[in-house]
């Protein structure tokens, strides 16, 4: 499906990151309390996540985002469809976060290099198209969670090795 290829690409791009992370950080034991503390980001962050979706999902993004990149516009099904699932593994991830375990690291990850991503491309989206472009409103506030999101994995975190 040429229509989900920008992005396809975006997401596989922060799936990378996420598993680089992932893979080269841990969370000791005693990082208990900063565990708690990126779980409590994470569930603020995957909340508002689902308003930058509703937003997308009412203002047209399948269609503009095709039309802009001159490709066919994504189905809304699958649109729908993937940002519910992932909803629900942001939500399902948190208790396991808390619990230091290692998908749950992963998953959080995703999110908080998706939501700079979020920052960037709605601005420049709605740049290019000289208007505004759907979840232009919601992105500067889940970039922002996205980067405190960060920060928290960092603190709950240290490098491996």
């Amino acid at each position: 499906m040429v229509s989900t290829l920008p992005s396809a690409t975006v997401l596989g791009l922060a799936a990378l990151a996420a598993l680089v992370l992932t893979a080269r950080r841990r969370s000791p034991t005693e990082r208990t309390v900063e565990r708690r503390a990126a779980a409590r980001v994470l569930t603020l962050t995957a909340t508002l996540q689902a308003v930058h979706f509703l937003e997308e999902a009412s203002t047209g993004f399948t269609d503009r985002l095709g039309s802009l990149l001159g490709l066919p516009s994504m189905p809304f099904s699958l649109f729908v469809t993937f940002n519910v699932a992932w909803l629900a593994i942001w939500f399902m991830a948190i208790p396991a976060l808390r619990a230091g375990h290692r998908p749950a690291f992963f998953v959080a990850w995703f999110l908080a290099v998706a939501e700079v991503f979020n920052g960037v491309a709605h601005p420049g989206l709605a740049l290019a198209s000289g208007t505004y472009f759907p979840g232009l409103w919601s992105s500067p506030v889940v970039a922002a969670l996205g980067i405190w999101l960060f920060w928290k994995l960092r603190r709950a975190t240290t490098t491996a090795g």
